[in-house]
This record gives structure tokens, sequence and C-alpha cells, in this order.
């Protein structure tokens, strides 16, 4: 939108709301102010496009072992000081390579990979969302499913749009701390929570990971705090998947997850009454297995990124016939 001072622009995508002087860019770095025009820079040229298997989302309760168009632009609107892809995402567009992909071009070339769907990721697909929005159009229009790998972090009306178009989301909630988000995220904890309940209302499936990062995030508190949001506001069938940190960007310093520390916050996610917890970047015995959450036969076995075996029925329990939440 246009400030009230000549050639200033105002952002609505997120909480920010960013006033951009002529020439200058966002906080995300990739939504400028061209000749009193609000423009996003990225737009048809992301940095990364790529197949995974979907459990690389992470998300474990749609299409087990289906691979997915991947793609995501430079930039992001938070600026984590953990941040895994930080060369891409605390990038402007100039300092990183991108490729041309026209929305009307998302179609074939995920039918030519084998894909029936399309993921949103690898940085903050709200910074490009004028993109990301017109891919999902045109992505559903071809019978294509879309998904989203996001931080949350945007306003009420540019996610109600989106949502029309999505089909599932894997939303990284970083801690349940206002605090954490402040000092570590430079952001805050209340408008993702919003977001991310507008999309359950939205009907999306939802899926949350939670990068349990030492001495931060990982006290009781903090995480029986996020397990009984979950419970209550998403529903105690909604994946939740705690995933090992290993230090990265501004927070070399601290060491990597303990595995105990993940075991310890499974387990007490089960103790508020989840259903589906997973662990993730550590092997263990069952961590990233599906379980029935009727009977609790195991439904779904996975090894890594791999699906070994799958003995769910139309999206149900193969021995007491309950059903699974998912897109199966």
């Amino acid at each position: 939108m246009r400030d009230s001072v000549e050639n200033v622009v105002r952002c609505g995508i997120c909480p920010r709301f960013c006033v951009i002087e002529p020439g200058a860019e966002g906080e995300c770095r990739v939504r400028g102010n061209v000749g009193g025009e609000l423009r996003l820079l990225t737009y048809g040229r992301p940095c990364s496009v790529s197949v995974d298997p979907i459990e690389k989302k992470p998300l474990f309760h749609v299409h087990p072992g289906a691979p997915i168009l991947s793609i995501g632009g430079a930039g992001c609107n938070l600026s984590c000081r953990h941040c895994q892809n930080w060369q891409i995402s605390q990038a402007r567009p100039d300092d990183v390579r991108s490729r041309a992909l026209a929305p009307e071009q998302l179609p074939a070339l995920a039918r030519r990979e084998g894909c029936d769907m399309v993921a949103y990721t690898y940085t903050e697909p709200m910074v490009s969302y004028e993109y990301t929005l017109d891919c999902c159009a045109v992505a559903r229009e071809a019978g294509l499913q879309n998904v989203l790998v996001t931080a949350a972090y945007v306003n009420p009306g540019p996610l109600g749009e989106l949502c029309q178009v999505v089909d599932a989301a894997n939303v990284d909630i970083k801690a349940f701390s206002e605090r954490f988000y402040r000092d570590v995220c430079g952001a805050s904890l209340a408008p993702v929570l919003k977001a991310v309940a507008q999309m359950r209302n939205a009907g999306l499936h939802l899926e949350i990971t939670n990068l349990v990062i030492p001495t931060l995030n990982d006290s009781d508190d903090d995480l029986r705090g996020l397990c009984r949001w979950v419970v209550e506001h998403l529903g105690a069938e909604t994946p939740l998947h705690f995933s090992r940190f290993f230090p990265q960007f501004e927070l070399k310093t601290l060491p990597a997850t303990p595995a105990g520390t993940l075991l310890r916050a499974r387990e007490l996610a089960k103790s508020e009454g989840l259903k589906h917890v997973y662990v993730g970047n550590l092997r263990t015995v069952d961590g990233e297995h599906t379980f029935c959450p009727a009977c609790g036969c195991v439904v779904v076995e996975r090894e890594g990124y791999t699906v070994s075996v799958n003995r769910l029925r139309d999206g149900r329990c193969p021995e007491c016939g309950a059903a699974v939440c998912g897109m199966w």
C-alpha cells in the first residue's frame, strides 16, 4: 500500500509493516520500493529448485514417500541466529544465483520430475507472497497440491487469500516464548500463533516443527507450553516434530541438542495428549514411525527420509480400522 508521504510505500504482508523509501527494501530484503510502487524483487526468480522426499519438509502425514518439487527464493522476514539456510535467507536478491521460473511453467516442471505436489520452502515463502500465491493458483488449477514450509510470520489478510490455494503446511514454531522470538529471531510469537490457528480454521493439514536448542528453548516449561497450545488450538492428532539443533550461523558456540533432551520432549508431548510426536535429525528406534492413535500399532515405518513400510489402508489402521489424520 502507498504511505501518505510521497513515493514512500508500506508493506502489509507481515507484522513488521515496513515503511520503505524509494530505492530501498524492507527487512526481508526482497520487497522494495521501485518508483513509488511496492515490488517483489525476486518474482519468478527462485534460487533453489529441487525434488525432495516429502519427509524432508518434514511432513509425515502427507503421501508418505512421495517426491515433491521444492522451490524457494532469497530473503526472509526473520533474522534467526541459528538459521541453517542463512546464505540465502539473509541475502539480497543480487547476492545469490537464481533461475527463471514463471508460475505458468511450474506444472510442466513438476510433472516432468514425477511430482504431484509443490513445496514452497528453503526460505520464507511469505516474503515472496505474490509469486507464491500465483504459483499455488496455477499448480492447483493443474491438479497439483501445494505445501507451505513456513515460520508463519504473516498478517491475516494475505494469509487468508493464500489458504484458499494451499493444501498443507509445516509451520516452524521457533519456541513458546516471546523472549526467544525477540532475542533470537528478531520477531514475536503472538502473530505466529494467530496465523497457525487461522491455517487450521481454513482446513489446511498442519504439522508443527520445533527445533530444540540447548539453553534457549529446551526447558520443560517451554516444551510443555507448546504442547498444550497445540492440543488446545490445533488438536491432539496434530503431528509435532522435535528436531535436533546443530551449531549454525551465529550460534556456533552452543552444543548440538543431546539425544536425551529430544526423547524427554517426546515423552512430555505424549503425556500432554499428543498422538503423533516425532524426533528429527536423530536416529532412534521408533522416533520417526507413525502409530495408530487408537490401538498403538505401527502403521508407517521410516528410516531417515525413507519410508520402509506403509501399512495404512485408505488412511486407516490395518489392525483396528481407526482413521489416522493426514492426506493419504
